[in-house]
């Protein structure tokens, strides 16, 4: 079997490209899931400061703050599972380009579905306990 170095080279460029793509999805699900926690304990932060009793923040925010974690988490899963049979695919002899399903598009959609709750019990004086 002869190696064709033009190809080698692509599939090179290929696997780094998919790694570049994986530190990419690891910063914004750090990102998701660091923003959830934070606002969390943001928002308990400040609802201590009237009695000096550490506070919790109330139920919408909590809601909301494990809605980005979950997302966070969700996405870091399946771009994870997506590097690997990348990598798995482009390792092969024969590759075959395939449509995906897109992780962005089902992160996009959740943090708009987010964005709408939180819009929502803004509008509507939230929930709390």
């Amino acid at each position: 079997m002869t190696v064709n170095l033009t190809n080698e080279l692509a599939k090179q460029r290929n696997r780094d490209a998919a790694e570049r793509t994986l530190m990419a999805w690891i910063r914004t699900c750090l990102s998701l899931i660091s923003f959830g926690f934070g606002l969390d304990k943001i928002v308990a932060a400040i609802r201590s400061q009237g009695d000096g009793v550490v506070g919790h923040a109330g139920l919408g925010v909590r809601l909301v703050s494990m809605a980005f974690v979950l997302t966070g988490m969700v996405a870091m899963a399946a771009a994870t599972v997506q590097h690997r049979r990348d990598l798995r695919r482009l390792n092969s002899d024969v590759f075959v380009y395939r449509e995906q399903r897109s992780i962005a598009t089902a992160t996009a959609l959740s943090l708009t579905l987010i964005g709408a709750v939180a819009l929502a019990m803004l509008a509507y004086g939230g929930l709390s306990l």
